[in-house]
């Protein structure tokens, strides 16, 4: 089973059908930051993602997993639930859509997971390639990272949430438009409210993506 969601849904009362409802919200929240990987060619070949996840959501993802006792989760005691979450995520393109002039690209499985807790928290990382890169002076290119179940909110942190890991095309700069106000999350629930369960959001979205944050690389021509 996937313990992402399986986790999480011990944490809350009530399962909800979050697709269409009026009331949707999330059940789990991670903190992250994400990084546009920059190929030696000046060309975007990945994007890099880091999660903290929540308290409630650790508590009961790292139960059982510290095998000796000794109170410090090893990277040998995190490997099973890694491994899970990753599993889990590939269903849902491991929550990494990026698009080049508006439409959603192929990706490939992802590099360099792993992770650890320190100071009391949970972290995840992995890059996600891109199945081809892309020349972002020729393309526009941007991307959202989250949950298109909207179960786990995904917020970015407030303090370098992107960057860039290369060197930074000539003529560019990365660029994360603002979170939605309250206003508009609630015009957008009421306009769910309306839609059958059937529904979709317009321009090849999702349900999560509608409350996502863009991350855009701007390059001048």
């Amino acid at each position: 089973m996937r313990r992402i969601y399986v986790t999480a849904a011990v944490m809350t009362a009530t399962a909800l059908s979050l697709a269409g409802e009026a009331d949707a919200h999330p059940h789990v929240w991670i903190a992250m930051r994400s990084d546009v990987v920059i190929n030696d060619k000046g060309e975007v070949s990945a994007i890099a993602v880091e999660w903290t996840f929540d308290d409630g959501y650790a508590q009961v993802a790292l139960d059982g997993l510290d095998s000796n006792g000794d109170g410090v989760y090893s990277q040998s005691e995190l490997e099973p639930l890694t491994l899970e979450n990753m599993k889990s995520l590939k269903d849902y393109n491991y929550f990494v859509v990026p698009r080049v002039n508006g439409k959603i690209v192929a990706i490939k499985d992802p590099v360099d997971y792993g992770q650890i807790y320190s100071d009391g928290k949970l972290e995840l990382h992995f890059t996600v390639p891109l199945a081809a890169p892309v020349n972002p002076h020729k393309v526009e290119f941007q991307y959202k990272v989250y949950d298109p179940e909207f179960f786990i909110a995904m917020d970015y942190v407030e303090q370098d949430p992107v960057g860039i890991q290369g060197a930074m095309p000539q003529g560019c700069r990365l660029v994360v438009k603002p979170v939605v106000s309250d206003q508009q999350l609630d015009q957008t629930r009421t306009m769910l409210s309306t839609k059958g369960t059937d529904w979709k959001p317009p321009d090849d979205e999702d349900f999560g993506g509608m409350f996502a944050q863009p991350a855009l690389l701007i390059c001048t021509k």
